[in-house]
């Protein structure tokens, strides 16, 4: 049995797991994280594998690894270029991973890898052209046409979060432009919407201290429950998400949306947002606007091991022809 080890870097944790052919995992350490830089980074990832490689005995015969890592990386050359859309250092982390191990690595950003993983192991069995839409703490796309990633010329393709919509806000998104969806439509544009409004009715929302985040779980819950602001930050969120779907949808032309990311998993919110989508516009969508059927807690690691394996496979294809 082939498998693939993947490693997801995100900002609170770190997952390195097995995974085998069909994308099942089959064993994993959760590590820490919260460094804040990206030399800090590449030298906890590097010695966080170390020790996942010197305690766990591996269940297959290991084919490839893969990296999904926040921020902005260059999969063709195996580079991590950002931890954020700020100019970074360029880190050949792939190569770096793949001397560790002794197989060949490769290297995307956290929403590419999920929508890796939905290529080959889940809305990529019955469709080529569809997006997978990760609303979690930010707000991004990953977009397969005619059975492909979309990376673009910089490897950007995706971050929907930075188009302006009618609906949002009219706050300075840190990207510089006012008025990006990711500033209504996410978790930290809940949270910041909640805050800001404060006061303008009543809720019976826990509000954090002023640098935390609010529960989006909870606001979603007390807005369920008729709380008047957090029924208006779920309002907001829910329209500016399904005018982004609209503008893709046009864009793009998939037969599929597949939502995934942390706040997707309410599915109360879920139908708030497809309840504002016009019916013209999404007819094409033929199978529908719907939550990504693997394990949310699963993707991130998974999805890393799906870049490796689709490099290993994409390698093995290109030496056949050779």
């Amino acid at each position: 049995m082939e498998t693939y080890i993947g490693i997801d870097y995100g900002g609170t944790k770190l997952l390195i797991g097995e995974v085998d052919g069909e994308g099942r995992l089959l064993s994993g350490m959760r590590f820490e994280t919260g460094k804040k830089s990206q030399g800090e980074i590449v030298k906890h990832l590097l010695e966080c594998l170390e020790i996942f490689k010197e305690k766990t005995s591996l269940e297959g015969r290991l084919a490839g690894a893969g990296i999904g890592i926040i921020g902005i990386s260059d999969c063709r050359r195996g580079i991590w270029r950002s931890m954020n859309h700020e100019p970074g250092e360029d880190i050949p982390l792939a190569s770096m991973v793949s001397e560790i191990l002794g197989v060949p690595a490769a290297i995307d950003n956290d929403v590419r890898s999920g929508v890796t993983a939905e290529l080959l192991w889940g809305a990529g069995k019955f469709s080529r052209d569809f997006i997978y839409l990760s609303v979690g703490t930010g707000l991004a796309a990953g977009i397969v046409a005619d059975g492909r990633i979309i990376r673009g010329a910089n490897q950007n393709a995706g971050e929907i979060g930075h188009i302006t919509v009618k609906s949002s806000g009219d706050g300075i998104c840190p990207c510089k432009r006012q008025g990006c969806a990711e500033l209504t439509a996410s978790g930290s544009g809940i949270s910041r919407n909640m805050k800001n409004r404060m006061g303008e009715c009543s809720t019976r929302l826990s509000m954090p201290k002023e640098d935390e985040p609010v529960d989006v779980r909870e606001v979603f819950e007390l807005a369920r429950q008729g709380d008047c602001l957090c029924k208006k930050a779920a309002e907001d969120a829910a329209m500016v998400l399904s005018e982004v779907i609209e503008n893709l949808v046009r864009t793009t032309d998939p037969d599929t949306v597949v939502m995934g990311g942390g706040v997707m998993q309410d599915t109360w919110f879920l139908e708030q947002v497809k309840c504002r989508l016009h019916p013209s516009t999404v007819r094409g969508v033929k199978n529908g606007i719907r939550l990504s059927d693997l394990k949310p807690a699963q993707i991130g690691v998974i999805g890393a091991a799906a870049v490796g394996k689709l490099y290993v496979q994409n390698a093995a294809q290109k030496w056949s022809k050779d």
